[in-house]
């Protein structure tokens, strides 16, 4: 469902494992790469191919920590930014749907799968 209204909307590239990383990049852009495998739910192993393939995509770039230059930031593209909303819509509707069916195995897979997009 999120595959193809992100490709409807035209992000082709967009995978849902992307949600690790995007949706904590939306909430606060220029996360330590530590902290983005935290807030993302991911191990830092996962999180380190995740965020090559993300920006290997275009929405996201690494830079130096200005703090630590032993440390890498992720910060979002343009593209990136011009993604959130349509994400933010795909989920809302995800979640409507999930309400929708309230209580059934459908809502239970939906949730858990969110979960594990979106790290909620």
């Amino acid at each position: 469902m999120l595959l193809a209204r992100f490709r409807d909307a035209g992000f082709v590239h967009v995978r849902p494992s992307f949600g690790s990383i995007l949706i904590p990049l939306f909430e606060e852009d220029g996360l330590r790469l530590g902290e983005l495998a935290e807030r993302g739910g991911i191990s830092k192993q996962t999180m380190t191919t995740l965020v090559r393939d993300v920006e290997a995509a275009g929405y996201i770039r690494r830079k130096a920590d200005p703090d630590d230059a032993r440390a890498a930031r992720a910060y979002l593209t343009a593209e990136a930014r011009r993604f959130q909303p349509v994400a933010e819509r795909a989920l809302a509707r995800l979640d409507q749907a999930a309400d929708a069916v309230g209580g059934t195995a459908e809502a239970e897979r939906v949730a858990r799968w969110l979960h594990r997009f979106a790290g909620i």
